[in-house]
């Protein structure tokens, strides 16, 4: 298990390691770190500003991960022309190191703190649109419905849980938190969240009762969106369920 103090030397060696590099134009400290909000289980976030094609960058940062400081792992995650680099150490630390265009380097939400360079003005990353997750919502539903009417219990608890996923995100929204992978659930109101205790399967014998729970947390998050669809949709969702 790694340490903070681990951690911070960590960072501080690539952060060191990026400024002199001349094709790295810039570097931010991202997720909890630019907030000042780290505790002893926070990974390591930096992105880092790329003059030039940056794969030679990335691939000089991922050999040295794995060089110096006991990579086991990685994999990527794109965004526009963004690549996150995910890796595991052996010390179970993550560490994800973002390279950016040096055009597009720049703010896209809260946590992001400049630590050298220039950052451009970009648009803030626009929340989940509360009508697309209704909508899958429901959607699953009916799929929970179908699954357990087959006997297929391990897909309806998958699909229990999508819905489930579904109302709390846009309970999330409501409430002005961050709706997606499950990042503002913690600060929901203990009157918001505790119904949703009993949306929670207890097993493969117990799948009606999660079912009915989540769909009425659901018709009333909806309610909060879109009466009218909520008015529509509730007496369907609830044939479902029962």
């Amino acid at each position: 298990m790694f340490t903070t103090a681990d951690r911070t030397a960590l960072r501080d060696a690539l952060v060191d390691a990026a400024r002199s590099d001349e094709r790295v134009t810039g570097a931010a400290l991202t997720g909890s770190a630019a907030l000042d909000a780290e505790d002893a289980w926070s990974d390591i976030d930096l992105a880092f500003a790329v003059a030039g094609e940056p794969a030679p960058v990335l691939a000089d940062f991922t050999a040295r991960m794995y060089r110096e400081h006991a990579a086991v792992h990685h994999m990527d995650v794109v965004f526009e022309r963004t690549v996150f680099r995910v890796f595991l150490l052996a010390n179970t630390l993550q560490v994800d190191l973002a390279f950016w265009p040096a055009a597009d380097f720049g703010a896209t939400t809260p946590k992001f703190r400049l630590l050298f360079g220039t950052a451009q003005d970009r648009e803030p990353v626009a929340p989940p649109d509360a009508a697309r997750l209704a909508d899958l919502a429901w959607l699953h539903a009916l799929h929970a419905r179908s699954s357990i009417e087959r006997g297929r219990g391990w897909q309806a608890e998958y699909m229990i849980g999508r819905v489930r996923e579904y109302a709390l995100a846009l309970a999330c929204l409501r409430h002005g938190l961050p709706a997606a992978e499950g990042r503002g659930l913690d600060g929901l109101p203990a009157a918001v969240t505790a119904p949703f205790e009993r949306t929670l399967v207890g097993g493969l014998d117990d799948l009606g009762r999660p079912f009915r729970a989540v769909t009425e947390l659901l018709v009333g998050e909806i309610e909060q969106v879109d009466a009218e669809l909520a008015g529509r949709l509730a007496p369907l969702l609830r044939e479902l369920a029962s």
